[in-house]
């Protein structure tokens, strides 16, 4: 990842831009689900603080929020996006396409993806990402064969789990958590299994054949509020979510997490590593914006405040996984200063 200070062109923009952007005096922010509830909490923070308006926070998912962020700037485009996984090269080159050249990337903490079910369900729920692929993807190997799958209870897949039909909910394929998910668990799940381990096949056959969640019935797509996934949990006891850590972290009077293969998610197993699934959570400022939209520089000092990231933060007492002090530092710095960047190819 490269880093440049905020650039002459980018002032220029900015400056051009300066009487249609402040024209609107509430910060605008879109993006990830699974980010909205720090953001949101943030926002709070920042208008209680200061009397300024809240900002207005929209959960339109991490893809859906790329699209809105880099379709330009001016008061009509929001001024940060948040995102469940880092920024693609080709949503960078869509913003710079639509003079969104500056951006600074915030990397804000990490987030466990959760398998969750709820506490009325009576089965100790833990189990392998390999068994998790059987359940939810669309072709799977049954005697030899690469075949779609044929998989409608759990206990079809092993006679230890129960012998209910398989209702898992999760996100769209608009959803940075359903982009994590694929990449994280299906594709790691795909990798236990004896077929795949012992044809020897790449990583290339594994993106290719691996990737897609069966559209069949047993895996539901719900919308980019997870709130609704939870909702449905509590009203289905033999439904299992897939949502960020937060959620089942905010709602653990009600749901709990499925463990893999021994580990449940949990502040510690996802700060360690140790649990299989999880992943960095960010956020995206627009340069031509800063200064220009009211207090939107004094939003980010809040966002960025040891108040809200550190340890024992507002942040983590909401579910989000610190990063450790000096990681956090050198955010910190580069964000309140602006650093751009351009990602990795």
């Amino acid at each position: 990842m490269s880093f440049t200070k905020l650039s002459t062109s980018a002032l220029a923009i900015l400056a051009v831009s300066a009487t249609a952007v402040a024209a609107r005096d509430e910060i605008r922010i879109v993006g990830s689900s699974t980010v909205f509830p720090y953001t949101q909490a943030v926002a709070e923070q920042f208008s209680n603080n200061t009397g300024a308006p809240s900002p207005i926070v929209e959960s339109t998912g991490t893809g859906g929020g790329m699209q809105i962020f880099c379709g330009g700037i001016g008061e009509q485009h929001p001024d940060i996006t948040s995102a469940s996984r880092a920024m693609k090269a080709s949503e960078f080159a869509l913003c710079v396409e639509n003079g969104v050249t500056e951006i600074t990337e915030a990397l804000i903490g990490f987030d466990g993806l959760s398998m969750a079910v709820s506490r009325n369900n009576d089965f100790d729920w833990d189990i392998s990402l390999g068994e998790m692929y059987l359940a939810l993807a669309a072709t799977v190997p049954v005697n030899g064969e690469w075949v779609a799958n044929p998989y409608s209870k759990w206990s079809e897949i092993d006679s230890r789990m129960p012998a209910t039909d398989i209702v898992v909910i999760g996100p769209p394929p608009t959803s940075g958590t359903r982009d994590a998910w694929v990449e994280l668990a299906m594709h790691e799940g795909c990798k236990q299994l004896d077929y795949v381990k012992d044809g020897g096949f790449d990583g290339a056959w594994i993106n290719e054949n691996c990737s897609r969640m069966r559209t069949d019935g047993p895996f539901v797509e719900a919308g980019e509020n997870d709130n609704l996934i939870v909702q449905r949990l509590q009203s289905d006891p033999n439904a299992l979510g897939i949502f960020g850590y937060s959620f089942v972290f905010e709602n653990l009077d009600t749901l709990t997490g499925v463990k893999f293969a021994g580990i449940e998610p949990s502040f510690d197993t996802v700060a360690d590593g140790s649990y299989p699934v999880s992943r960095p959570l960010y956020f995206y400022i627009k340069a031509a914006h800063r200064g220009v939209i009211p207090n939107l520089e004094e939003f980010i000092e809040e966002y960025m405040s040891e108040d809200a990231l550190a340890p024992g933060g507002y942040l983590s007492e909401r579910g989000l996984v610190p990063l450790v002090d000096e990681r956090r530092a050198a955010l910190q710095d580069a964000v309140i200063r602006g650093i751009s960047f351009a990602p990795e190819e």
